[in-house]
């Protein structure tokens, strides 16, 4: 399925400054460079207008409406922010949308349904693995990802490769176990 995204209008893009410049006879305002970037996200390819500078979490939440990846600490310490790219993990805040042509994308709409969880999620909610759930999309999809990684069998391991991804709540025992419960049916 092959979608466009709508188009903003330019004075949504615009500055409060730029915008009252643009009614004074006479004076113009560059308007903001776009490129064209055609993104497969779960499995749909979107063709989008951005800004170069426009960085994978931005065109995900703001442009495909996909807010279920969360923008936390926006510069990469965090782990909110976390989806699949080419089946590996990447932080989507400091990745730009522009690069990504051609990619695999997978956020966590695409993991499971509410009917129908992927493993990892129901193991999160049998396993009361989290708690304000800010982190927790983030938290699943590292989760998912460290499945196909070399991880030794213990808990510190696991703590070791989700060391990227932090909860202000402190769930992390519950989050452990979640993993390993997935890891033990694997």
């Amino acid at each position: 399925m092959h979608h466009t995204a709508p188009r903003q209008s330019a004075s949504a893009n615009q500055t409060v400054d730029e915008r009252r410049d643009s009614k004074s006879p006479g004076v113009t305002t560059p308007s903001s460079p776009t490129i064209a970037v055609e993104l497969k996200v779960n499995g749909e390819t979107w063709s989008l207008a951005l800004d170069p500078r426009t960085t994978l979490l931005d065109a995900l939440r703001e442009h495909l409406h996909l807010t279920g990846t969360k923008k936390g600490c926006d510069h990469g310490q965090c782990g909110a922010c976390t989806v699949h790219v080419n089946g590996r993990r990447v932080n989507a805040c400091l990745s730009l949308a522009g690069t990504h042509a051609g990619d695999e994308i997978a956020t966590i709409e695409g993991l499971g349904s509410p009917d129908a969880l992927h493993p990892m999620q129901q193991a999160f909610v049998e396993c009361d693995s989290y708690q304000c759930g800010y982190c927790t999309s983030g938290q699943i999809m590292s989760a998912v990802a460290l499945l196909d990684e070399p991880i030794g069998p213990a808990d510190a391991d696991v703590r070791e490769a989700m060391s990227g991804n932090l909860c202000r709540c402190g769930a992390y025992q519950n989050i452990v176990t979640a993993i390993q419960r997935v890891r033990e049916k694997s």
